[in-house]
């Protein structure tokens, strides 16, 4: 009796651990989609993915948790989602921006990874709201062929599905794809479908179960720069004497279709536009205002090939690397700068100070694989702490360099899959004792005193041998 009372606790208990594994598995039912939208911008190496739905709550109780789902070869590629709620109509319409977080589980009855955003207000049983959802990928499409040479335009493929991978019902959506050119090898239907200039529509298609999909490439030229940072190491020293040195190390790379043959500089200055159509030979850098003493070079030395133009507002750093660079083809360089202090340095309430930077890459336009930013706090900073608008991954360090006597600490923030999107300022707060500002001018009046003190000394004594 007590082994069959014994064996039922069990699988009493056993039954409400999978129910409860499944609740939070998958996510709640009580939205319908009523209307989605995803415009799709393939005209570059970055993709945009502009998703608009207006969901319906069509439960029992309020609801504040939306659930998007994106396949795992998406999270894979993915650089950022951004959410935003529409408030209004027509004209009178605001914008309120909405956490997004990855708190679900992978869950049947597809392989499916999830993100949550959260409402601002609980959305009532029988209400709608309208979400505008971005999401940015980068390295995804694929080069087809894999190799070209130099006279050959570049292919490439786009994989998704025609319908939206959402765990809700979905009555009516629709799905447009926009390429760079109207020239498309080839794609695949998805009835309804119609292609109309540089733009694919899918749709509308109506009363979607969820975890619906359907298959679908899209073949096309793309000749866009595939210009990627491989990695991207920024390094700001901070001067309480008034300035503030930025030095950059570069490594970037074309990561399109790999160049084959053999490469004709004569046929690319002559005809670039059919030479050699997807490479890239200039780049514009970004810098801020009344920056001065830049300089560019790489392992050789000094680049010449730049130009620089500057205002009260920008300056723009237009650079070109020693070669083109195709497929496959790799280019490192340095551009280092400096800033007035007075501009980026500020002092909080708490009696604090704080450097308020860009966190971001200069250069316009471009991906980078690995960001990491190394802050140099002058000698004697302490408490630092850094506020970045996304997560990052932070660590302290230690730096010495000529006149230092306990060293400086540095402040760095790694980031991957870092996409233009992504730019915005940060700050770095630390307590600094303005006593050791003069550190560094006592050592050098000691050691100028002690010489000067060693040379009289050594005229004065007299050392010579007498009977």
């Amino acid at each position: 009796m007590e082994a069959w009372i014994r064996a039922r606790v069990t699988l009493a208990l056993t039954l409400f651990a999978l129910l409860f594994f499944v609740s939070r598995s998958s996510p709640p039912r009580q939205f319908v989609i009523s209307n989605a939208e995803r415009r799709i911008d393939l005209s570059s190496h970055i993709i945009n993915v502009h998703l608009t739905l207006k969901v319906e709550n069509t439960g029992t109780r309020p609801a504040s948790e939306v659930v998007l789902a994106l396949t795992p070869t998406e999270v894979d590629h993915l650089a950022m989602v951004d959410a935003l709620a529409i408030k209004g109509k027509q004209k009178k319409t605001t914008s309120v921006r909405l956490e997004v977080k990855t708190e679900l589980p992978d869950a049947p009855p597809i392989d499916a990874k999830y993100f949550t955003i959260y409402l601002a207000d609980p959305l009532n049983s029988g209400e709608s709201t309208t979400l505008e959802v971005l999401y940015v990928f980068m390295h995804f499409l694929e080069p087809f062929p894999a190799e070209i040479a130099q006279s050959e335009s570049q292919l490439v493929f786009y994989h998704d599905t025609a319908l939206i991978l959402s765990p809700y019902h979905i009555k009516q959506q629709t799905t447009f794809i926009k390429t760079p050119s109207t020239k498309v090898e080839s794609f695949i239907r998805v009835e309804p479908t119609n292609r109309v200039g540089t733009e694919i529509k899918y749709g509308p298609y109506e009363d979607c179960p969820p975890y619906t999909i359907s298959p679908i490439h899209v073949h096309f030229e793309n000749n866009s720069p595939f210009a990627v940072v491989e990695e991207l190491v920024q390094e700001i020293e901070i001067s309480h004497w008034g300035n503030i040195q930025v030095t950059e190390h570069y490594t970037l790379v074309h990561a399109g279709a790999r160049h084959k043959g053999v490469f004709s500089r004569v046929d690319y200055q002559s005809r670039q536009f059919s030479n050699g159509a997807s490479s890239f030979r200039y780049l514009l850098a970004r810098l801020p205002a009344r920056v001065h003493s830049v300089y560019y070079r790489d392992e050789i030395g000094n680049i010449s090939s730049s130009h620089l133009r500057t205002n009260s507002l920008k300056s723009e750093l237009e650079i070109e690397p020693r070669y083109p660079l195709f497929g496959g083809w790799k280019a490192t360089f340095v551009i280092g700068y400096g800033l007035p202090l007075q501009d980026f340095l500020f002092e909080s309430s708490d009696d604090k100070r704080y450097l308020n930077f860009t966190f971001g890459c200069p250069l316009i336009g471009m991906v980078v694989d690995k960001l990491t930013i190394k802050v140099v706090l002058p000698e004697g900073s302490t408490d630092p702490s850094p506020v970045v608008p996304f997560p990052v991954e932070h660590r302290l360090e230690a730096k010495y360099s000529s006149l230092d006597v306990i060293g400086r600490t540095v402040v760095v923030l790694e980031k991957k899959n870092f996409v233009p999107m992504h730019n915005s300022h940060f700050q770095v707060y630390y307590t600094f004792n303005p006593i050791f500002m003069l550190a560094e001018p006592l050592m050098l009046a000691s050691a100028f005193f002690m010489f000067f003190v060693a040379c009289v000394a050594y005229i004065h004594i007299d050392l010579s041998i007498r009977k």
